[in-house]
């Protein structure tokens, strides 16, 4: 008897689910040291570095898909939600902003901005509906875990400006590949 083996493609995953809520694939969970990468050639998650000791990622970290960035992979997205997911995990989410960023790399400069969301089931942040809300500390805290996390991959990253929901879903949406 064969078996058959069970395996999501998530490079089939829609960016719209059926019920018309925006989706976003972890890559790595809040938490973690352990930066995760998906590679859709292989459909598999490749470890791509581990964070000093004592540095994690705030929130879930993964991208959002049928998108692409400047830098030619898909929209980089911050999940905040109660509890970590796990590395392929997909989730319903709702935009609340974005952080404007650059990052210099080999003397090439590209724009690499981060979308802020929640996740549409977190207890927690449900109601979060702007970036604002958070309050500038909390917002500021996150800019500068890109900027050392970049550092660490010696990229100079530089925080351009945040902007409101409306203006993280005009992005996300003229990203639309």
């Amino acid at each position: 008897m064969e078996e058959k083996q069970s395996s999501t493609n998530l490079e089939k995953v829609q960016r719209i689910d059926r019920m018309g809520e925006l989706r976003a694939v972890i890559e790595t969970p809040r938490g973690s040291r352990n930066k995760y990468s998906h590679d859709s050639k292989e459909n598999l998650f490749l470890l791509k570095k581990v964070l000093p000791a004592g540095m994690s990622f705030p929130y879930d970290f993964g991208y959002i898909p049928q998108t692409e960035a400047e830098d030619g992979d898909p929209l980089d997205v911050l999940v905040l939600m109660d509890e970590p997911a796990f590395p392929g995990c997909v989730l319903q989410i709702r935009l609340i902003g974005l952080i404007e960023a650059e990052e210099k790399n080999e003397g090439k400069t590209v724009r690499n901005d981060r979308l802020i969301a929640v996740a549409i089931q977190s207890r927690g942040h449900r109601e979060v509906k702007n970036l604002s809300e958070l309050g500038d500390a909390f917002v500021k805290d996150l800019e500068k875990f890109f900027e050392t996390y970049q550092k660490l991959e010696g990229k100079e990253f530089r925080i351009l400006g945040r902007k409101d929901a409306k203006e993280a879903e005009r992005s996300m949406e003229s990203k639309a590949a």
